[in-house]
C-alpha cells in the first residue's frame, strides 16, 4: 500500500492556508456561491472586521505550523477532549493528528463566530449554529476517521457493524436515537413507585396522594406541579433518588400533579386551561381533602411558570392560598433566556402561530428534538458513537429513560406561551396580562418563596432564576430565599441528600433580616452581587429546602389514614393512567 508523504501533505496544506483565494473560499463568495460561513454572516447581518479576521488567520496558521512540525517529528499531540480520550486515538499517529486538526479548526471557527460584529441575540445564534456545525464534523462521528470504531469492528470481525446497523434501523423505526436501555424500566414498576392513590382527575391532569411515610405529618400539605412539557417522574424516579420520596419522608402530605400527555382532542387547550382546570383546580382539591387553609406550592420549570401565574390569578380574586412558594430552575423574568433565544424570534414564533395557535398538537418529539440540540456531543452524537458505529447496547439510564418519554403539547397553550414568556417577556409586568380573567401580578402573591436555580443550566440560566427573588413577594422580600446547586437543569435538582454528592452556594447575609431598608436592598442585588457574597457547601441542597418546608408547615398533625375524602374518593393506585401515556 502506498502511503502518503506527510512532508508534501504538510506542504501542499499550509501553501493552501497561506493563500489567501483559499480564506476567501471559505469565508466569502465562491464562484459556486456563498460559503456556509459567508451564508451564515450574510443572513444574520452580521461582519468580522477585518482586523480581527488577520489576527485570527495569523494566530490559526502559528497553531497549525506547530501541529505539523510536531507530526513530522513524530511527536504525538495531547488531546485533552474526552471525545478522544481512548487510547486508539493516540496509538496511531494519523488519528491524533486528524483530531488535534478537528480541536485546532473548532478552535478557530468558534473564536471567529465570537468575533462577529452584530447584536447579541443574532451572536448567539451564530454562536449555536457554528457549534452545531463544529460537533457534527468531528471524526470521532465517523467510521473512516473513529479508531475505537475500526478496532471494534476488527476484534468482533464485522459484528459490531452488523448491530450498529440493526441499532440504526430500530431507531429510526421510533424516530429518534436510543438513549438508554428501555425495556430496564416500566413506569410503576421500578420508576414511579411512591406508594399512593389518584384522587381526583379531569381532562388535564390526574392528582395523586401520596402515602405517609411518617405517623404525623405537617398540618399544611405540598402541593407539586411538575412541568407539562415532560413527564411527572423525573420527580419520582427510583427511591433513592426520588423527590417525592424524600418529601413523604420528611414529614409532609404529599400531592403532586400528573398531567395528561395531550393527543387531538386536547388540541384547542390554552394557557389559561393549564392555570384554571389544572393549578387552581389542583390547589382547590389539595385543600379541600387535607382540610388546611394553605398549601405549600411547588413548581419546577415549566409548571413554576404555571403555578406562579395561578397565584397571581388567585390573588387577583382577593385569595392568598400559598403558606410558602418552591420554585426550582423556574424562569419568571425571561430577559435572559440562554442558548434557548436562538428557537425563538418573530419569525418563528409567528409560524408556531399560523400553524397551531387555532388548534392541533406540538409534537413532543420536535420539544426533545430541540432540547437534545441544546447538548449535542452527549444527548446526540456520543450516541451515534456508541449505539452505531461501535454497536453497543445503551446502559439503563433512569434519567435518560425519562428524557426520551417526551409529551406533546396543545398549539394554542404553546403558542400563547411562546409569546407572552419568550418573545416578550410579559408575564413579570404587572397587569400586563390577563388570564382566566383577570390581570396577572406575580408581586401581589403573599408568600414566602425558595428559589432554586442550577449553576451550569442551559435552559433555564440560574441568574435568571434568581431574577424571580426581584418579583415575588415584594413586601416581605427578607422571607425569600435562593439557593443555587452544581451541574444542569436536571442533575442539579435531582442530588439526593442520601448520597451527598456535589455541592451547592448559600447566602445568609442576604436573606437575613436587616430592617426593610436594608432588606429591599438585598432583594434588588444582582445575581453577581448574591454569587459573590455566596458560601459554596458540600452535598446536596435538598436539606435546605427541607427546612423552609418545615418553618411553613404548620404544627404537627396525626397523619392521615387514608387516602381522599369523602368528596373525593381514590380512583386507581398512584402512578395512574395519565403518566404511562407516551406520546410515540
Amino acid at each position: 500500500m502506498n502511503m502518503p508523504d506527510p512532508q508534501a501533505m504538510a506542504s501542499a496544506w499550509m501553501s493552501q492556508m497561506t493563500d489567501p483565494s483559499a480564506w476567501q473560499a471559505m469565508f466569502g463568495a465562491t464562484p459556486q456561491g456563498a460559503s456556509p460561513v459567508a451564508g451564515l454572516l450574510k443572513d444574520a447581518g452580521a461582519t468580522i472586521p477585518p482586523q480581527a479576521m488577520e489576527s485570527l488567520r495569523n494566530d490559526y496558521l502559528q497553531k497549525a505550523a506547530g501541529l505539523w512540525q510536531e507530526f513530522l517529528a513524530g511527536k504525538t499531540p495531547s488531546l485533552t477532549d474526552r471525545r478522544f480520550a481512548a487510547p486508539e486515538w493516540l496509538s496511531n499517529p494519523m488519528s491524533a493528528f486528524s483530531a488535534a486538526s478537528y480541536l485546532l479548526n473548532a478552535e478557530f471557527l468558534t473564536a471567529m463566530a465570537d468575533a462577529v460584529e452584530t447584536g447579541p441575540r443574532e451572536r448567539q445564534k451564530i454562536r449555536f449554529a457554528v457549534q452545531q456545525m463544529v460537533d457534527a464534523m468531528s471524526p470521532a462521528n465517523f467510521l473512516a476517521t473513529n479508531p475505537e470504531a475500526q478496532q471494534q469492528l476488527i476484534e468482533t470481525k464485522g459484528e459490531s457493524l452488523t448491530r450498529g446497523l440493526s441499532n440504526m434501523l430500530t431507531d429510526m423505526q421510533k424516530g429518534r436515537i436510543s438513549l438508554s436501555d428501555e425495556s430496564a424500566f416500566e413506569v410503576g414498576r421500578n420508576v414511579a413507585t411512591t406508594p399512593g392513590q389518584v384522587v381526583f382527575e379531569n381532562e388535564l391532569f390526574q392528582l395523586i396522594q401520596y402515602t405517609p411515610a411518617t405517623p404525623t405529618v405537617h398540618q399544611v400539605p405540598l402541593l407539586m406541579m411538575p412541568p407539562c412539557i415532560n413527564k411527572f417522574y423525573i420527580l419520582d424516579l427510583q427511591p433513592e433518588n426520588s423527590v417525592v420520596r424524600y418529601t413523604v419522608e420528611q414529614g409532609h402530605t404529599v400531592f403532586l400533579v400528573s398531567w395528561r400527555n395531550p393527543d387531538a382532542s386536547m388540541g384547542a387547550t390554552t394557557w389559561d386551561d393549564y392555570v384554571e382546570n389544572g393549578a387552581i383546580k389542583a390547589i382547590e382539591v389539595t385543600r379541600a381533602i387535607s382540610g388546611a387553609d394553605k398549601v405549600n406550592a411547588f413548581g419546577f420549570c415549566v409548571g413554576g411558570t404555571i403555578m406562579s401565574t395561578a397565584l397571581a390569578v388567585l390573588a387577583a380574586r382577593g385569595e392568598q392560598p400559598a403558606a410558602s412558594l418552591t420554585l426550582l430552575t423556574t424562569l419568571l423574568d425571561f430577559e435572559d433566556t440562554g442558548v434557548l433565544e436562538v428557537f425563538i424570534d418573530e419569525t418563528q414564533v409567528a409560524m408556531r402561530e399560523k400553524a397551531l395557535a387555532k388548534g392541533g398538537l406540538m409534537p413532543g418529539r420536535d420539544l426533545a428534538t430541540t432540547f437534545s440540540s441544546l447538548r449535542p456531543n452527549d444527548l446526540v452524537w456520543n450516541y451515534v458513537q456508541s449505539n452505531y458505529l461501535k454497536g453497543k447496547e445503551p446502559p439503563p439510564f433512569d434519567l435518560l429513560y425519562w428524557n426520551s418519554d417526551s409529551t406533546n403539547l396543545p398549539g394554542p397553550m404553546f403558542c400563547w406561551y411562546l409569546r407572552n414568556t419568550y418573545l416578550e417577556n410579559n408575564l413579570k409586568e404587572p397587569g400586563k396580562l390577563t388570564v382566566a380573567g383577570v390581570p396577572v401580578d406575580l408581586g401581589a402573591i403573599e408568600a414566602p418563596v425558595f428559589v432554586y436555580g442550577s449553576k451550569e443550566d442551559h435552559i433555564v440560566p440560574w441568574s435568571s432564576a434568581y431574577g424571580s427573588m426581584h418579583i415575588l413577594n415584594p413586601k416581605n422580600a427578607q422571607a425569600n430565599r435562593f439557593v443555587m446547586g452544581a451541574s444542569g437543569h436536571i442533575a442539579g435538582v435531582i442530588n439526593p441528600a442520601s448520597k451527598n454528592k456535589r455541592s451547592y452556594w448559600t447566602n445568609d447575609a442576604a436573606a437575613a433580616p436587616k430592617g426593610k431598608a436594608k432588606a429591599k436592598a438585598k432583594a434588588a442585588a444582582s445575581a453577581q452581587e448574591w454569587f459573590d457574597g455566596a458560601t459554596e457547601h458540600k452535598g446536596s441542597w435538598w436539606p435546605e429546602w427541607a427546612a423552609f418546608l418545615a418553618e411553613h408547615g404548620g404544627k404537627e398533625v396525626k397523619a392521615p389514614a387514608k387516602a381522599g375524602s369523602k368528596a373525593y374518593q381514590p380512583i386507581e393506585p398512584a402512578p395512574g393512567r395519565y403518566v404511562k401515556v407516551r406520546a410515540d
